[in-house]
């Protein structure tokens, strides 16, 4: 061998890097583990059309589908966190992948909402009694998130518009959201909702108009990987019927269908909910509504939420010549929030 071949062979370069100051390749990202019983890989599959056997190649092709036709969009390509998309929308990969560019949509273009979203940032929210998930889910394994809107534990006091807006109680339901669908089972279970508008009055209802109701549902329909199962309203007042007015024209038909109004007719919501699921404030078993457990399991997740939601939004993450919200949610813009409107509306109820 020549010297030169030699002197290439041991240049010092090379030859003075030990092992340990080699450069590292990147990490590759965690690969996916299933967390799923048996039971829920089957349930899954009848209800999902997710198959097992195929799994991984389902999530490589929505992966690639983001990859080509939106490759600005700043999202996470993990194998988890996409099959929350595909698991919303049945694995069809159109429509998984709307799903996933109207998620980031919606978070670019409701920063007041969005931004920062963290569960520091709602104490005062989240200590109010506002809303909670219960302990115990519901015969179809689905989590029950329990949201109080006229109520604040504690004090007896009720929510008052002036001490912080309504977007402030909407953060606080997507910060829940973003928690619950971690979840495996919660992905393919769903969540049920039990709302309790006790000591709901006009002047709170009108805060609720059809700018914001439009816009909480637009994205809890097309902006967000969940599956709502069921919407169990109870102590609703005559003013009712006008939120519900302003909310039911946004609603797809499959939605509305799972609303279902209980009044203060408990023994109607124990058909739906059991009372060994439900606290003592809803004729159950299950003791006191407990809000302390779930505000410490948002607060343990500071970290994750900071990461995922409090850093700068890169500037080339854009969708150029593509919507940013889904369809049917419209900008400030775009919208009348006539205040005048909505309470001439709920005035009718009465």
């Amino acid at each position: 061998m020549s010297e030169e071949s030699d002197s290439l062979r041991t240049s010092p370069s090379v030859a003075s890097l030990s092992e340990n100051e080699l450069p590292l390749p990147p990490p590759e990202p965690p690969g996916y583990v299933c967390s799923l019983t048996e039971d829920l890989v089957t349930k899954a599959r009848e209800e999902l059309q997710e198959k097992p056997e195929w799994r991984l190649r389902d999530v490589q092709a929505l992966r690639d589908m983001v990859r080509k036709e939106y490759p600005y969009l700043s999202t996470s390509l993990d194998d988890a966190f996409l099959l929350r998309f595909l698991r919303a929308r049945k694995f069809d990969y159109d429509r998984a992948l709307q799903l996933l560019v109207n998620y980031h949509g919606c978070r670019r273009n409701w920063p007041e909402v969005f931004s920062n979203l963290r569960p520091s940032a709602l104490k005062d929210v989240l200590n109010s009694g506002f809303l909670t998930v219960l302990p115990h889910t519901d015969p179809r394994g689905c989590h029950v998130l329990c949201i109080r809107p006229g109520i604040l534990l504690g004090s007896g006091d009720r929510w008052i518009p002036s001490n912080y807006p309504i977007t402030e109680n909407i953060r606080a339901i997507y910060l829940t959201l973003e928690k619950l669908i971690q979840s495996e089972e919660t992905q393919v279970n769903g969540i049920v909702i039990l709302a309790d508008y006790k000591g709901v009055s006009l002047s709170k209802a009108s805060h609720f108009g059809p700018f914001i109701a439009k816009k909480v549902i637009g994205i809890l329909q097309d902006g967000f990987p969940i599956r709502i199962k069921a919407v169990h309203i109870v102590n609703e007042p005559r003013i009712f019927k006008g939120i519900f007015a302003i909310i039911k024209p946004f609603l797809k038909e499959k939605i509305a269908n799972r609303f279902f109004l209980h009044g203060s007719d408990l023994n109607s919501l124990h058909t739906s909910l059991p009372r060994n699921i439900l606290p003592r404030e809803y004729g159950g078993t299950a003791g006191e509504l407990d809000i302390a457990t779930w505000n410490a399991v948002l607060l343990a997740s500071e970290d994750d939420f900071v990461k995922e939601f409090c850093q700068p939004v890169p500037a080339c993450d854009s969708f150029p010549g593509q919507p940013l919200l889904p369809e049917g949610l419209i900008s400030d813009a775009q919208c009348d929030d006539s205040m005048r409107a909505v309470k001439s509306q709920l005035y009718s109820c009465y």
